[in-house]
């Protein structure tokens, strides 16, 4: 008799993620059935209206400064795993660019997967450069572009704009002045493409004083519409990374954020 999965668990011959130190491995969020013209591996963002993402410490970044490639677990609201991020860059560029840095994230499902690809290339984030801002490129699967996260030219306020597979505007992102909050949350607020009516919201959650100290590990909550465009859910989540390079990613284990977008 064929032995049928637990509710969240991986289903039968999928494999089972080992946590560090011996931890049990990881619960994985069953797919749901497809929505017509959904892109394979989407179809896990089509019922929830939220996500966690949960960036894993790495130890020898912790105790040396050097910086390694990040990774990410990207859960839902139940804790159940849904997909699981990596980056893709090399120890120079890593090393040598910072947070600055052009970088290649693969997302994958329970299967191990590719089902989004993420591609950022080396550019500027200061408004002194405001043809050359930080743009990441969304594709689900890879080669097959669903949408771009394109930073905003602001002085006061991180901005970006969400852009479907054509490059037409329909989300926008709007950041605080400070992205530094001491023992609190830092919120980006999520508008639809006029600009005004809330959607959404990006918050970068307070993991401790001790993880903030030393480590750049930061976790965040994404909320949004659960009839939201799938494709523009998952260009919602590239903007997730990009928001954790530009400003909550350490060089040598030093904050670096600023006021403004200076």
């Amino acid at each position: 008799r064929k032995k049928m999965a637990q509710p969240g668990m991986a289903p039968p011959g999928a494999p089972m993620m080992q946590q560090p130190g011996g931890r049990q491995p990881a619960q994985w969020m069953q797919a749901p059935q497809a929505p017509p013209n959904c892109p394979p591996g989407l179809e896990y963002l089509a019922m929830i209206d939220q996500l966690l993402v949960h960036q894993q410490v790495e130890l020898l970044e912790a105790f040396t400064g050097f910086e390694t490639n990040n990774k990410y677990e990207i859960k839902n609201s139940m804790g159940q795993r849904v997909y699981f991020a990596a980056e893709d860059t090399n120890c120079c560029t890593r090393n040598c660019c910072g947070k600055e840095r052009p970088f290649e994230i693969q997302i994958m499902d329970n299967a191990g997967r590719e089902v989004i690809h993420l591609s950022s290339p080396l550019r500027c984030d200061t408004c002194w450069f405001p043809c050359c801002l930080k743009k990441v490129e969304v594709s689900a699967p890879a080669g097959q572009v669903v949408g771009y996260v394109q930073q905003a030219w602001s002085i006061l306020k991180p901005k970006y704009k969400i852009q479907n597979a054509a490059g037409d505007t329909v989300l926008i992102i709007d950041g605080p002045c400070c992205t530094c909050n001491i023992c609190g949350d830092v919120e980006f607020q999520v508008y639809s493409s006029d600009g005004e009516t809330p959607v959404g919201q990006i918050r970068k959650q307070w993991t401790g004083l001790v993880k903030e100290m030393f480590t750049d590990a930061d976790n965040f909550g994404i909320t949004f519409p659960q009839d939201l465009d799938v494709n523009v859910k998952a260009t919602l989540l590239g903007a997730v990374f990009l928001i954790d390079f530009m400003f909550f990613e350490k060089e040598q284990n030093e904050e670096t954020h600023t006021v403004g977008m200076m």
